[in-house]
């Protein structure tokens, strides 16, 4: 990734916010960073928000900068650190905070697993590494601050969301072309085509998610589909109705349970790239740009 060109992995850059601006912008290990946390700056940044990788405390953060000059950091756990790799991590932490109001600090997101036996669990936590979970809370409370620039594209993550599938045309002979009569079939192909052109197990595993999320993924909405046709077909109350309400319900059955089969796919997928960290020195990683006098990192 050239620094002034866009990330490949960024399908709709002319609308993006800008990259960051600094030396290490165009450094092959940087560049491998901000690759592997594409997953979260990508959405953000097509909402307006400028995003940089840092060295936190101890691992790479994202660092989202906000309209009234207060900032976001999403990271991993820092204390202990995670051992995950770079933009793979158990769970995400996002805070808010401003360097020039000390009595700022939100904690915004938080999916990292609960330790020890007596810690209350966090609804998050359910979430891990997912991505989308965490975008989602970013844009309603960004939402509630009135600190969005770009409202929110439908469905969370814009390189994956912009789901709308380009129609697909066919000709027949002596008449014009016309779009397809399958929309849905080619909100999936078009899915399956993003999905042949990823760059990476991070980018392939955000797409499973579309598929395996167990509350909004397209399994979960398919099993929904086929139990109410199940309950449509009971309405004829006919002897072949209820058959079919049976065998429909059953359909529903078995996509449920292959959505339950498949839920650790995701991860799976995410922890196929290992990456190498570039050396650094315990402190911090060599050459990043040091912190602003008022600024903070994380807690």
């Amino acid at each position: 990734m050239a620094a002034d060109k866009p990330n490949p992995t960024d399908a709709h850059a002319t609308s993006l916010a800008p990259l960051p601006d600094h030396q290490d912008v165009q450094t092959r290990w940087w560049q491998e960073l901000w690759r592997r946390h594409t997953h979260i700056t990508t959405p953000l940044r097509a909402r307006g928000l400028p995003c940089d990788i840092e060295f936190g405390l101890s691992s790479y953060i994202v660092r989202v900068s906000l309209p009234d000059d207060s900032y976001l950091i999403i990271s991993p756990p820092q204390d202990p650190p995670s051992d995950r790799s770079p933009g793979d991590p158990e769970g995400w932490i996002a805070t808010r905070e401003d360097p020039d109001d000390e009595t700022l600090f939100e904690v915004v997101y938080d999916s990292v697993p609960s330790d020890g036996p007596c810690a209350s669990p966090r609804p998050e936590a359910r979430h891990g590494g997912s991505a989308e979970p965490l975008i989602e809370a970013i844009d309603h409370r960004l939402t509630q601050l009135s600190l969005l620039p770009t409202p929110a594209p439908p469905h969370a993550i814009p390189h994956l969301a912009s789901a709308q599938p380009t129609p697909r045309v066919q000709a027949a002979a002596g008449t014009p072309e016309r779009a397809a009569a399958y929309p849905y079939g080619d909100a999936l192909r078009n899915l399956t085509d993003r999905l042949n052109g990823t760059e990476s197990h991070a980018d392939a595993a955000a797409l499973l998610h579309q598929i395996l999320e167990p509350t909004d993924g397209l399994l979960a909405q398919l099993g929904e589909f086929f139990e109410a046709a199940g309950e449509k077909a009971k309405e004829a109350e006919e002897d072949d109705g209820f058959d079919l309400s049976y065998d429909l319900g059953d359909a529903a059955a078995e996509i449920r349970r292959l959505g339950e089969v498949l839920h650790v796919a995701e991860g799976r997928m995410r922890a196929l790239t290992p990456l190498t960290p570039p050396p650094r020195t315990p402190a911090r990683a060599p050459s990043l740009p040091p912190a602003s006098p008022t600024s903070r990192r994380i807690r």
